[in-house]
């Protein structure tokens, strides 16, 4: 079976692409290849994993009034007509989510080509809402999701794939945990918190990173593995020049993030769909501090159906201080039988057969059409 995967933009709309056209090729012989901007992380990551990738010309579906606003819907059907030889090879289309989906996805509907959508997020992007009219199907992380798609749209929950090398955490985090002691040069018998904003790093939790350590400082206990993100690596070691019984090891960027998740005993972060599916199969309590710009306040929403199901702890953007955030991680640190149950029930509100069982649905839709 051809299949065609439309998506990208950032690592985290990426990896759960891959992860699911790995399945595709290992379980079903699929033949994948994808479709994405030629500016985008998939760009990289998808010829990286061993995939075809066609670039395309996609525009960002902006709200404000502008030029590019209005010329869009003809620079898009443009792009429709470009994209119309690659979804004519393919038996079945998926849109993984953002802009890049529009084209492909109009060109799959054009075409009368299967479209199967995959909505990572509580809250449903411009695009799939759009696209969701004549999808096949829409696949959803957040079951809360399908309250904001029209009525007719066909949805299943499948939950949001996550990479092999994370899936692996769950049954191999002792010998994981050891390798990444040595690898991060932590200390064993302490408590480990990991604090990380995201591939692009995220300031404000960094910040509040740097201060809370200062609030912890007396706590020999404990150890704050702190992924900045490159961009801000150098600007957040200045303001970790002291640190007193607390340990802290700063990486701009960690290739191998199951090192990280393997060793925490908790993990503060945004709330991006592909962090929260990671760190519920890995059954890691969290503090979710939502970015506030997320459109359709869907980060917050992630965040919020985490917390409803007890594996996660909020701290909006506008209350968030190095205070705060050090009392919340003294709070839970504390508290062990909290904290293990907080990591219970995020493994079991998370999905980690997602990939497998998007996998079928896609599969499905093709050998229907």
């Amino acid at each position: 079976m051809r299949v065609l995967v439309a998506g990208g933009g950032t690592a985290g709309h990426v990896f759960p692409a891959i992860a699911l056209a790995r399945r595709l090729a290992d379980e079903h012989g699929a033949d994948v290849r994808f479709a994405g901007t030629p500016t985008g992380q998939e760009a990289t990551l998808v010829p990286d994993a061993g995939f075809r990738f066609d670039a395309v010309d996609a525009r960002p579906l902006r709200r404000e009034l502008s030029l590019e606003v209005l010329t869009a819907p003809v620079a898009t059907l443009r792009s429709v007509s470009r994209c119309a030889p690659l979804v004519e090879r393919a038996e079945v289309v998926v849109g993984m989510g953002g802009y890049v989906s529009v084209p492909i996805g109009l060109a799959a509907l054009r075409a009368r080509r299967p479209l199967v959508l995959h909505e990572q997020n509580a809250v449903p992007g411009l695009a799939n809402r759009v696209l969701s009219f004549g999808a096949r199907s829409v696949a959803l992380t957040f079951s809360d999701a399908s309250r904001r798609l029209p009525r007719r749209a066909r949805t299943i929950v499948t939950g949001n794939p996550v990479r092999g090398s994370i899936l692996s955490v769950h049954e191999d985090r002792a010998a994981l945990a050891d390798a990444a002691l040595a690898e991060l040069d932590l200390e064993p018998g302490r408590r480990t918190v990991v604090i990380l904003g995201g591939s692009q790093g995220a300031l404000r939790v960094n910040a509040a990173a740097a201060e809370a350590v200062r609030s912890l400082q007396d706590r020999d206990d404990l150890q704050i593995l702190l992924l900045s993100g490159r961009a801000h690596e150098e600007r957040i070691a200045d303001s970790l020049s002291r640190t007193g019984d607390i340990l802290v090891r700063l990486r701009g960027f960690l290739d191998r993030m199951e090192l990280a998740y393997a060793v925490a005993d908790l993990v503060v972060a945004r709330a991006g769909a592909t962090t929260c599916a990671e760190l519920t199969v890995c059954g890691l309590p969290s503090i979710l501090v939502p970015y506030p710009f997320a459109t359709g306040g869907h980060q917050e929403a992630n965040a919020r159906a985490l917390e409803r199901a007890g594996a996660s702890n909020v701290v909006t953007d506008d209350r968030l201080s190095g205070g705060s955030l050090a009392a919340s991680i003294r709070e839970l640190l504390d508290d062990t039988a909290r904290l293990e149950g907080m990591g219970a029930r995020a493994r079991a509100w998370s999905r980690p057969d997602a990939a497998a069982t998007l996998a079928r649905v896609v599969v499905g839709a093709g050998r229907r059409s």
